[in-house]
């Protein structure tokens, strides 16, 4: 490595060096920037005008000038400065000086030039004399930077030359892999990206023998409505003078703007599509042939392709032509092999049909041996042409068989062996024109397909009823008085057909067959004969028996009355009380064998019977119970208990795990649908479960405590198993202490009726109020509906619970605070059970001088199913005396349309799910759930409210689609009405 030291002066001394020189050439390594500082500090000591330096990275291809100007009006005299011993150089004219900076082993160099009026070597170097002791430190200075620079770039290239190298593995990966084409090709485009700019991009490939051109591949961000289609072969005419034209037939690379491409090319330049701001594009040659063409483009006047670029694209380029060339090669490849497999697979089917033909050959020769054997078979005529269907099964397709034996006076058909996929076997009937009696009046075998049958009934020789088949193959069974009957086989199936050779077959099985028939039938009047002299012996003795089983018979049936059910079958509750007490006994012995009682209640089943009737409730009972007795084992008893209630005795259940098995097996059994009178449901059950132990005495206190169970799986949801446990005794206590309240309640009238606002939704005006039912409990406080309605319902006082509610409703109505506005109440479906409601309801209104049009009466879509015709017949009797009705929580039910068509229904209130949706929603469900029930309404004139409003955003959006009324927490909450 050489240094700066040129000039003659001695070594520099520390002290005499300029410091601040010295701290600004070490705070930065940049050439450049040290190149402006040894400039600015030069011109300081020599007084020179300007300056500039010279830096070359090598030094002279690469040249640079600080500050920026053409380095090639002071390179002969910076050549002539590193020519020098001193590294000194002066001009001709005495105003430009050279002064040599730094030079280095890479090439590179730095040198100085002053200028200045009448310069002169003996004239500036006094000048720099004491500034010259600085130079060997910026020459070292310099140098370090010049190493710097090139180990810099040394990085860059080996981190371009890694980067290549694994774009070259990955193509080497992607040609071995198995990709279909297409996966192929955008895993180079993803590899070339990765080397350079190339978001757009294509291949297209040549083909020297057709002269044509072939786009594979083509993915351009600008040009997608482009006209190229994508692997399609095209004619080299049709892209004549384009771009890849001119690089195929040019056998070089095009570079640069369009109109720097034009000056490359010979002839015209033809643009199609998009016009790029700069182009590249290199050939993919294979020996002197040009295979195809690699193009990037972009539309950015940012973007431009470089030299490296297009050196670096025609180097990929050919690794890539190697990887599709291996590809297609793989391919083919894999076609030739398929198609050897194919020609080796057909071979090897001959083979195997020359060997399937020796095998049934044989197998045919075993058959008929066997026919021939099982002539003499003495057993019965099903036993025997059951044998015969097997042995005519190993020749011939035999599912659909039959033996047809004519009487004896050939006047009518039998069938004693009927064997059919689509038909039952046949009464006996007389003789007609069926295919059978065509056998029988030829006396040969016939065969004929589908086409000859129908022909055959055109001709009016023949009457087909039933499935008509597509193969049929008869053949008489011929004896010495003439035809005594057919055998018969028949296919339905197109692809399975009779030939000659099933016809010649079964002729052969048939004579067999007749001369079987012949020596049977000697042998069967044989033994008629025998058997007429036992028949009176027996006939006494058959009377005698009959007589004894029919006492034995009614003895049974009426035990068997006495404890079961009548409409199941089941065993009644008596012989279950008498089983289980049994059970216990056992139980309390020291080998008794633990038990377990399900006790359970098909869920809703009176909304069935009120719905459907009782016809269809009796058919549901009936397929219920056949499910239950599904579900267990043989030595397990399934009882009904009464109505819908029954019970499973688990006989040896040594675990609560195997009760709640067969438990959950019974649910999951009755929760699939059963078609009922046209219609289908899918009921459930409620399961209580009780694990005998010996602390039970007696059948009534596991059957209590299996039905609290069950009650508890009830109020849990239902259509689930509930295993009793200590604390459902302490629940079924509470219920009977709730009902007692309730009971109470009533008579001190606690039940008062609390108001919610119904509102236009626009100004915020109240229109009415809606009575919510409260209990107001002396020591729990105020209990919603949802905490004891439930307990009323079964108990039976919900109707008079809402009697007390709608008079103290009616009375507070004149209390509210707008005297037009209407109230709403809930009625309960219990009360449409009755035929008398309506008049009973407008008796109330009329008792205490209410406005029958400020009252509308609400009710759910179960209630409409409930009693569909009483509710019909109440809802017109309130109508017809200005009453107004509305259809609570619309769309949480049964949501027909049917039903809005056919009660005569005013309002629909939309129900506070979807509502609340509106919040939630992303624009699609919710909002049009809701726009479709408006839509509905509006063109069924009703009005409609929405319910559970909470948000002012819910409120909007239902302005929007058009909601006039609404209510909810955003407006008011339920209140007493002096709190209004």
């Amino acid at each position: 490595m050489s240094t700066p030291d040129q000039i003659d002066t001695p070594e520099p001394a520390l002290d005499h060096i300029d410091a601040s020189l010295m701290l600004a050439l070490m705070g930065t390594r940049h050439v450049p920037s040290l190149a402006e500082i040894i400039l600015g500090r030069a011109l300081q000591l020599t007084g020179c005008r300007s300056g500039h330096v010279l830096l070359g990275t090598p030094w002279p291809d690469t040249l640079q000038c600080v500050p920026d100007a053409d380095p090639s009006r002071w390179l002969p005299l910076a050549e002539q400065a590193l020519g020098t011993s001193n590294g000194h150089a002066i001009a001709v004219s005495g105003e430009e000086h050279a002064i040599v900076l730094s030079t280095h082993e890479s090439g590179a160099a730095a040198v100085l030039v002053l200028h200045g009026p009448e310069i002169s070597l003996e004239t500036s170097v006094p000048r720099l004399q004491h500034w010259a002791m600085c130079l060997h430190l910026v020459g070292l200075r310099l140098h370090e930077a010049f190493e710097t620079g090139q180990l810099n770039i040394a990085v860059l290239q080996l981190e371009r030359t890694e980067r290549l190298q694994r774009a070259l593995f990955t193509i080497a990966d992607l040609s071995n892999a198995a990709l279909d084409m297409p996966s192929l090709l955008r895993g180079m485009h993803d590899i070339v990206r990765a080397l350079m700019y190339a978001e757009n991009f294509y291949i297209a490939l040549h083909d020297g023998a057709r002269d044509t051109a072939n786009f594979i591949y083509y993915a351009d961000s600008d040009d997608e409505s482009s006209a190229v289609v994508v692997d399609n072969e095209l004619p080299m005419s049709d892209i004549q003078y384009g771009l890849t034209w001119h690089v195929i037939r040019r056998k070089q690379a095009l570079r640069g703007t369009l109109e720097e491409i034009e000056q490359q090319v010979e002839g015209p330049l033809q643009r199609i599509g998009s016009a790029p701001n700069n182009w590249l594009g290199v050939p993919m040659v294979s020996g002197d042939e040009v295979r195809g063409v690699l193009a990037v483009q972009t539309y950015t006047e940012a973007v431009s392709f470089s030299e490296a670029d297009q050196n670096l694209l025609g180097f990929v380029g050919t690794h890539i032509l190697n990887a599709l060339e291996r590809h297609r090669a793989r391919v083919e490849l894999e076609r030739q092999v398929a198609d050897r497999t194919r020609e080796l697979a057909a071979t090897n089917e001959d083979l195997h049909q020359q060997v399937r033909e020796r095998e049934r050959g044989e197998r045919l020769q075993k058959a008929l041996f066997k026919v021939a054997e099982l002539s003499g078979h003495d057993g019965s005529l099903v036993d025997y042409c059951s044998a015969l269907q097997i042995i005519v099964s190993d020749l011939m397709p035999a599912n659909n068989f039959y033996l047809a034996m004519l009487s004896e006076d050939g006047r009518s058909l039998s069938f004693p062996y009927y064997i059919d996929e689509n038909q039952p076997r046949p009464d006996a009937r007389p003789i007609g024109k069926g295919l059978t009696e065509y056998v029988i009046r030829q006396a040969h075998a016939v065969l004929v397909d589908a086409a000859q049958t129908r022909a055959l009934v055109e001709q009016g020789e023949v009457v087909v009823n039933g499935v008509p088949s597509q193969s049929w193959l008869g053949a008489p069974l011929i004896c010495a008085r003439g035809v005594m009957g057919v055998l018969v086989v028949q296919s339905y199936r197109a692809e399975m057909v009779y030939a000659e050779r099933e016809r010649e077959l079964l002729m052969f099985v048939a004579y067999q067959v007749a001369n079987g028939m012949q020596r049977r039938q000697a042998a069967e009047d044989l033994r008629k004969a025998n058997a007429m002299l036992e028949l009176r012996v027996e006939e006494r003795t058959r009377e005698l028996r009959r007589q004894i089983e029919e006492r034995e018979l009614i003895q049974a049936k009426l035990k068997h009355q006495v404890l079961h059910d009548t409409l199941t079958g089941l065993p009644n509750r008596d012989l279950l009380r008498e089983r289980l007490d049994r059970a216990l006994q056992r139980l309390q012995g020291t080998s008794g064998p633990q038990f377990a009682l399900l006790f359970i209640d098909v869920d809703r089943f009176k909304v069935i019977n009120d719905s459907l009737g009782h016809q269809a409730g009796d058919i549901v009972l009936i397929e219920v119970a056949r499910r239950f007795e599904s579900c267990v084992r043989d030595r397990d008893i399934v009882a009904r208990l009464s109505g819908d209630e029954f019970a499973v005795l688990l006989e040896q259940a040594d675990t609560l795990d195997t009760a709640t098995r067969v438990a959950q097996r019974i649910v999951e059994s009755i929760t699939q649908p059963m078609s009922i009178l046209d219609t289908t449901l899918q009921p459930s059950v409620s399961i209580g479960i009780a694990l005998a132990d010996v602390h039970y005495r007696n059948a009534d206190d596991l059957l209590r405590d299996a039905d609290a169970a069950m009650y508890r799986a009830k109020t849990a949801g239902r259509n689930r198993y509930q295993v009793f446990q200590k604390e459902l005794d302490n629940a079924a206590h509470e219920q009977i202490a709730l009902e007692f309240d309730l009971r109470q309640a009533l008579l001190r009238e606690e039940f008062e009726p609390w108001f919610q606002a119904i509102v236009e939704l626009g100004a915020g005006e109240v229109v009415g109020y809606e009575a919510l039912m409260r209990w107001h409990h002396p020591r729990r406080g105020v209990m919603s509906p949802g905490e004891f309605l439930g307990v009323a319902d079964e108990s039976g006082l919900l109707e008079a619970i809402d009697w007390q509610v709608f008079r103290k409703a009616c009375i507070a109505l004149p209390k509210l605070p707008q005297t037009q506005a209407y109230i709403t109440l809930n009625v309960s479906p219990r009360h449409f059970q009755e035929d008398r409601f309506a008049e009973r309801f407008l008796g109330l209104l009329d008792e205490l001088e209410v406005p029958h049009h400020r009252v509308r009466v609400e009710l759910t879509e179960g209630t409409l199913l409930r009693h569909p015709m009483k509710v019909r017949s109440s809802l017109e009797r309130l109508i017809q005396f200005g009453v107004h009705t509305a259809l609570d929580d619309f769309g949480t039910g049964y949501s027909s349309l049917s039903y809005l068509h056919q009660f005569p229904l005013q309002m629909l209130k939309i129900d506070r799910s979807f509502v609340t949706a509106l919040d939630e929603d992303d624009g699609s469900s919710g909002t049009a759930i809701v726009s479709a029930i408006l839509a509905m309404a509006a063109s069924l004139d009703l009005q409609v409210v929405a319910e559970g409003i909470e948000t002012e955003s819910q409120r909007s959006k239902l302005i929007h689609m058009g909601c006039r009324y609404g209510q909810g927490f955003l407006f008011a909450r339920p209140q007493r009405v002096s709190l209004l």
